[in-house]
């Protein structure tokens, strides 16, 4: 099953620092499903999605590197009536005393349409889920003793300092292809 990968869940793997939001090991154990979800080509994108991962990268440089990279995945087809599904999510949350952003309304209703669980860390979903016909994908790793052991093996290692970014990490990692 292909799996619609919001803004959170990339931004965690393209980030050259760890957010103080997120633990250690919410990092790494997201950035490997990611990975893990890339290579089994079941990642999908949204246009808005992309957008919101590409905004605020002043360096021009950068921008066209991960834009490039972002290209290897093709936004799923958005309509118009995704855009009217979204708003009526929106009126059922806010109607409840949820409230979200239009982006995260048009993701729950790209999600419904496709048939498509949501991989996200925010928080919100968890909400919508109370009121809306989505689900929120549940990374393997939790359930998975190699997964949770590189877990362990990857906090040791940042709290080592032998890396300072999640990228260094993985690309330290010996190659299993």
């Amino acid at each position: 099953m292909n799996v619609l990968v919001d803004t959170t869940v990339w931004s965690l793997a393209f980030r050259h620092k760890p957010p103080q939001s997120h633990s250690g090991e919410t990092l790494v154990m997201c950035v490997a499903e990611l990975k893990e979800l890339i290579k089994e080509m079941r990642a999908q994108m949204i246009g808005p999605i992309r957008q919101e991962i590409l905004s605020g990268i002043s360096d021009q440089t950068q921008f066209q590197k991960l834009g490039e990279y972002l290209q290897s995945f093709e936004d799923l087809a958005i309509s118009s009536t995704d855009y009217e599904r979204a708003a009526e999510f929106f009126n059922i949350c806010r109607s409840k005393g949820v409230q979200g952003t239009h982006t995260d309304f048009l993701i729950c209703a790209v999600a419904e349409k496709y048939a498509l669980p949501i991989f996200t860390t925010d928080k919100d979903f968890k909400l919508y889920t109370s009121h809306l016909p989505i689900s929120l994908y549940q990374p393997r790793q939790k359930q998975d003793s190699t997964i949770q052991a590189e877990i362990q093996e990857a906090r040791a290692a940042y709290q080592a300092g032998d890396y300072v970014t999640i990228d260094e990490y993985i690309a330290r990692q010996p190659k299993n292809d």
